[in-house]
């Protein structure tokens, strides 16, 4: 503290002003907080990082039996209130839904995303959703498998 008044002191007899004080003591600052950026960007450069996550396994084959399967399950959670088609049975109340939907992915291993959860509205639409097999590659290996013109080659670099 006092050595900084004794410099301001001695600037002030030298005549230079607050603009040209500002600028010589902030330039240090500056220039350490930049030399402390460069530090941590050269060590986060320095760790091994991931571009992306790796793809989580999606594959979806449906049984045979899913029609049975899904059948009893909506006989056993909605029960005496079934209509004469079981697949016209409405998803209204979101409890009963939570149960039939949680009880399918438990045991297919297989879960309806968050952005399909408005479009089951009935065991129809469950029984469309889990009929669909799913594959787990993307166009990108299809097109690496497919048979091409000898003109045209893909190279997948990783």
């Amino acid at each position: 503290m006092a050595a900084a008044a004794v410099l301001r002191a001695a600037g002030r007899r030298r005549g230079l002003g607050a603009p040209a004080r500002r600028a010589f003591w902030g330039g240090l600052r500056k220039e350490e907080k930049e030399g402390e950026a460069d530090k941590i960007v050269h060590e986060e450069k320095s760790e091994p990082s991931l571009i992306c996550p790796p793809p989580r396994s999606r594959s979806y084959l449906p049984p045979e039996d899913i029609q049975s399967c899904l059948e009893s399950h909506v006989k056993e959670i909605f029960g005496p209130s079934l209509p004469d088609n079981w697949q016209q049975t409405p998803l209204k109340e979101n409890r009963l839904k939570y149960r039939l939907l949680a009880q399918l992915a438990a045991e297919l291993g297989h879960t309806v995303p968050n952005s399909q959860l408005h479009l089951m509205c009935s065991a129809e639409d469950v029984l469309n959703f889990y009929s669909t097999p799913v594959k787990d590659a993307s166009k990108f290996d299809e097109l690496c498998a497919a048979e091409l013109p000898p003109n045209l080659k893909i190279t997948w670099e990783q």
